[in-house]
């Protein structure tokens, strides 16, 4: 593993970064409030080949690894535009569909996840389970050729947008440990309805409870193998936790960039605000507290690359608090160093405190994590 990236990974970053900037954080901010969707951005980047970058080339994608993915996440948030779908559909799905998937549902779906002309969601969180997987309750059952779903899925991401969702369930006649069944389910199933959470957060894709109701399926919507075990659905939940590094390494550098410009600007007394050790010194802290969370986050992607699934796992849940913890210190200095400008709408700070502060609740929370690190990096006995 290098320190430095390769020049094909920074030509990617800046050609991706170009492109966000002709969008920029009043065009996300826009579509937000307005409750309309990123299509325009979210196509030219599909049309560019930047939401396939990871798909096999086989399949009309650029064969390169999650972290030219996490690439492209990041530059865009950087940008002002953080696309919570690419951490879903191109990052989570494609990667389940790539490894797992039977050779007809690779050539039906990954190459219209390396063009952008699709999108898929995915469902594992319930209302009763929260961060124990194996408490899950959507069950598929046989039923002559096919499937029969039956479940309630909670905060799944962009339903509404997407032209199927990825649905983790378990056989009924499943006991004891779970074996996750995942099953592509398209949005216009009959029996497959969702509702949308009023959510407090300024964001164009919005969250949903999912209700399956005697979902009828053919047998080839199965992804995998009926009982494929926990291996072919962390297939998909570690990159998931490198994306959402990613977006918020992006983010972090956004507000980052948003309070050096105004501290390099702003004078009250006879020099820049930024020449004051009170606001120069927290800065710097949360620069280097982000670099620390950028450099754990391309760890944890180039083990993935290179297979080490068991260490991508410890590597991809410490890449993910940490950089959650160094997004909200950028976003929270940023905030300070604004002052109350800090809070208006003009200066596009104040709306990043909630996104970043998600962060530590999803798609894992920090607490999860550290039980994670607790018992499988230092080897403490288990606490739940």
């Amino acid at each position: 593993m290098s320190f430095v990236e390769s020049e094909e990974r920074q030509a990617l970053r800046a050609a991706v970064a170009e492109l966000g900037a002709g969008y920029g954080a009043s065009y996300y901010v826009e579509k937000a409030k307005s409750g309309q969707k990123t299509d325009e951005l979210w196509a030219e980047a599909g049309r560019l080949g930047y939401l396939g970058v990871n798909v096999p080339e086989e399949y009309g994608g650029g064969g390169g690894g999650i972290g030219d993915l996490a690439a492209v996440c990041e530059e865009l948030a950087a940008a002002g535009c953080p696309l919570l779908l690419m951490v879903v559909s191109p990052a989570i799905c494609a990667t389940i569909i790539a490894r797992s998937g039977t050779e007809d549902q690779k050539k039906h779906w990954l190459p219209r996840f390396a063009d952008g002309s699709v999108k898929m969601a995915f469902a594992i969180t319930e209302p009763d389970a929260g961060s124990n997987s194996h408490r899950i309750t959507t069950t598929a059952r046989r039923d002559g050729d096919g499937w029969v779903l039956n479940g309630q899925k909670t905060f799944i991401s962009g339903v509404d947008e997407s032209d199927a969702v990825l649905f983790v369930s378990r056989s009924q006649d499943q006991k004891g440990n779970l074996r996750p069944s995942l099953f592509i389910v398209p949005t216009d199933t009959p029996g497959f309805t969702y509702t949308p959470i009023d959510m407090e957060i300024v964001s164009p894709e919005k969250q949903f409870i999912c209700h399956l109701d005697d979902v009828r399926l053919p047998y080839d919507a199965l992804v995998g193998d009926e009982d494929g075990g926990l291996l072919q659905l962390f297939a998909g939940l570690n990159p998931e936790r490198i994306m959402a590094s990613a977006m918020g390494a992006g983010i972090g550098r956004l507000a980052l960039g948003k309070a050096i410009g105004y501290a390099r600007d702003r004078q009250v007394f006879t020099t820049p605000i930024g020449a004051h050790q009170g606001l120069a010194h927290p800065l710097a802290a949360a620069k280097i507290e982000l670099e620390l969370a950028r450099l754990m986050g391309q760890k944890a992607a180039w083990l993935y690359d290179e297979g080490d699934d068991m260490g991508a796992g410890e590597a991809a849940n410490m890449a993910k608090y940490a950089t959650a913890e160094a997004a909200i210190h950028c976003v929270d200095q940023a905030i300070q160093t604004h002052g109350g400008n800090g809070l208006t709408t003009e200066y596009g700070v104040g709306m990043l405190a909630g996104v970043v502060r998600l962060m530590r609740i999803a798609p894992v929370s920090r607490e999860m994590i550290l039980n994670f690190v607790a018992q499988h990096s230092l080897g403490l006995p288990k606490s739940y």
